[in-house]
């Protein structure tokens, strides 16, 4: 299993446009980047390859890694740093399957297969594949298990990706707070890598209008809102699943410079043999 990080960042990215911060300046002259969320799993057995979730900067992130086309897409939810870059099918891929969670949500109505199916039933090239939460199914000769995690007001999933050969398990948080339930985190556990989803240090939950969430027991917030986990939350939460080796996703340009590029904080163009 080859897992490439093709995007790290959060809604805005790293460098943020028209900003200079220190975050974003350091970014520059590091010449590193965190755009968009994606991952690229290839399983070499197979020679398949899966997308998790489908980033605008899909057409960029594809030009700056040596990585083939997808041969299938999973969307984990429907906000549009996940989403809006399945359009760039177009006259890309003549046939892709797109795994998506068939739980409808009550904020929309619709399960997020639902929605994909809407926004994008100008395309050809794209068919919707409903999957339910929990029940493992093949794709790109992985097993693959879609687990419910907490990202309000939309439902979200994280999931987890082994191959039945070897064995070798890739866990994603997916956008999430964390207070993930027990039996999600099970399916999630022990994994060979995790990638867990931390916005900003804790400290800045002062600066929420909803301030933080699930403290631990020295009053350090592991959520910052309700929508993600603080660094520290993220890094608690990769210990609470006994991950081999994990890295910090869905970061943002908030994050202190000096803090901001420790070993754990993903970059773009990353990857990792399972």
């Amino acid at each position: 299993m080859q897992v490439t990080l093709l995007g790290t960042g959060d809604t805005t990215g790293t460098p943020t446009p028209s900003c200079d911060c220190d975050t974003c300046t350091t970014a520059r002259e590091r010449g590193v980047q965190r755009s968009r969320f994606s991952v690229h799993v290839h399983n070499e057995r197979t020679g398949e390859s899966l997308l998790i979730d489908a980033s605008p900067d899909f057409r960029q992130q594809f030009l700056d890694t040596d990585v083939t086309l997808p041969d299938a897409v999973l969307i984990s939810h429907i906000h549009f740093d996940h989403i809006d870059g399945l359009g760039n099918v177009y006259r890309l891929l003549d046939d892709v399957p797109v795994y998506a969670a068939d739980e409808t949500d009550p904020k929309t109505g619709e399960s997020v297969a639902e929605t994909v199916a809407r926004k994008y039933d100008y395309l050809d090239a794209i068919t919707v594949e409903e999957r339910s939460p929990f029940e493992p199914f093949e794709a790109c000769g992985f097993e693959v298990t879609l687990v419910p995690v907490d990202h309000p007001p939309l439902v979200c999933y994280g999931l987890s990706i082994e191959d039945p050969e070897t064995g070798a398990k890739l866990s994603l948080s997916g956008d999430t707070n964390y207070a993930v339930s027990k039996q999600s985190r099970d399916v999630l556990r022990n994994p060979d890598l995790l990638f867990v989803d931390g916005i900003v240090p804790a400290k800045y939950c002062e600066y929420h209008p909803l301030g933080g969430d699930h403290a631990d027991g020295d009053g350090v917030f592991r959520t910052f809102g309700t929508k993600h986990m603080t660094i520290e939350g993220a890094r608690r939460f990769a210990d609470d699943l006994a991950a081999d080796d994990y890295r910090l996703v869905h970061l943002s340009h908030y994050i202190p410079a000096e803090d901001a590029f420790d070993d754990d904080m993903a970059v773009d163009g990353v990857t990792f043999e399972l």
